[in-house]
């Protein structure tokens, strides 16, 4: 009896035994057939490749993109693009004193006296090859004229706080008989601004402020037409499906920030542009070497790059060259190094200037001003444009690679020496 009921139990485990192996033998076939029912998702990647695109749409709507509504005016654009199919008024050997689109003229009667004359320059700074070129510039306008006795600089290196406190220092030593400005940023120069205007005539020049009290504000056309003269040539050259890279300096300064509204207007309406990125470079080489690097690296072409200020545009085309890439339609400047560069290796580019000749104005202003004569309240100079076909009359070889073509010094006393080049 005993033995029949340990067979019989031998039989239920080995019964047991077989069943528990039948379930997990089904378990199994299940487990290694469920992939089948995974393979959609191998498929995913094909669903996400619009993610790739999103960088373009982000370009025009990224931070560096926008565009602060006290920085435009649909007036002062209308003008600028008006004005760049003037023909302007006075010598035309003599850039830095014609004028455009006839000026209200400022009686300064009020403010003439007999020199010797002391004049104060506040400036924003020379930090930047474009400003040591103005600056020598200026300095040379002021060797022309024996009536200017001293002409007291301050160098604000690029700091609003330090700007402020120098026009309030210039001010209050009362040395000064004008007070000519290149404003750091805009905004923030305005109040100080006001301020030296209560007390002494000021000439402004360069970038702007937010008052008309000045006696006179001196620029080119500005920054609408800089910013459209570029933007325009990528569009007529680039054609379709064109990935656009846009560089800026910094904000905060109306001149700059005006170049890339006129740009931004232009790309938006353009079919085919695709603005892939708007970054600020800082005026460094480096940085700019690298952001140029990083945006070939995640979109495999850019066609062009716009630029706000041409510095670093031998920088940006360096990138290309590391990379193995054909070179970009190219926005620059009339720095030497860009116009060399851009003969050497038959770029398509252009360079729309803010002419360096401007800095010879205000001293001349100024001079008017203390002579009593009248001057434009706002002095618009020409803003001439070099293209492939105009190229090769700006191209200096005798003169160092940052200096500006436009400085309209050819005709000073120790050209070119005193500009750092050779006879």
């Amino acid at each position: 009896m005993f033995l029949k009921n340990v067979k019989r139990s031998w039989f239920l485990m080995f019964a047991l035994v077989v069943l528990l192996f039948g379930l997990v033998a089904c378990g199994g076939t299940s487990t290694t057939e469920e992939p089948v029912a995974e393979e959609p998702v191998a498929e995913q990647p094909v669903a996400e490749q619009p993610v790739a695109e999103q960088p373009a749409a982000a370009g025009l709507e990224s931070t560096a993109a926008e565009v602060k509504s006290e920085f435009f005016s649909q007036e002062q654009y209308d003008r600028s693009m008006r004005q760049m199919t003037m023909t302007p008024e006075g010598p035309a050997d003599q850039p830095w004193i014609q004028m455009l689109d006839n000026p209200e003229m400022v009686d300064t009667s009020q403010y003439a006296k007999d020199g010797p004359y002391t004049f104060c320059f506040s400036n924003a700074g020379v930090n930047n090859p474009w400003r040591v070129v103005g600056w020598t510039t200026m300095q040379a306008e002021v060797d022309l004229h024996p009536e200017i006795a001293e002409l007291i600089h301050v160098d604000a290196e690029g700091s609003d706080e330090k700007q402020i406190a120098d026009i309030a220092d210039l001010v209050a030593s009362g040395n000064c008989d004008v007070l000519i400005v290149s404003p750091n940023t805009t905004a923030a120069l305005t109040p100080a601004v006001e301020q030296a205007c209560a007390v002494l005539p000021v000439v402004v020049f360069d970038r702007g402020v937010f008052t008309d009290c000045p006696v006179s504000f001196v620029q080119p056309i500005g920054g609408y037409a800089f910013g459209e003269a570029g933007a325009r040539y990528i569009i007529d050259n680039c054609g379709a499906d064109c990935n656009v890279l846009a560089l800026r300096i910094l904000p905060g300064v109306d001149v700059l920030e005006e170049r890339w509204a006129a740009a931004k207007l232009a790309f938006a309406d353009a079919p085919g542009i695709n603005v892939v990125g708007v970054e600020f470079g800082d005026g460094d080489n480096a940085k700019v070497k690298s952001i140029v690097t990083d945006y070939l690296d995640r979109f495999g072409k850019i066609d062009a790059v716009w630029m706000d200020a041409g510095a670093t545009a031998v920088a940006a085309l360096e990138a290309f060259e590391d990379a193995g890439q054909p070179y970009p339609i190219i926005v620059g400047e009339d720095q030497q190094d860009f116009l060399v560069k851009w003969q050497e290796n038959n770029l398509s580019g252009i360079a729309p200037t803010f002419p360096t000749f401007q800095w010879r104005t205000p001293i001349i202003a100024a001079l008017k001003i203390m002579n009593g004569e009248e001057v434009p309240a706002v002095w618009r100079l020409p803003q001439p444009i070099v293209t492939n076909e105009n190229l090769d009359q700006y191209v200096q070889p005798n003169m160092p690679p940052l200096h500006y073509a436009m400085c309209g010094c050819e005709n000073m006393p120790d050209f070119p020496e005193r500009w750092g080049g050779t006879k």
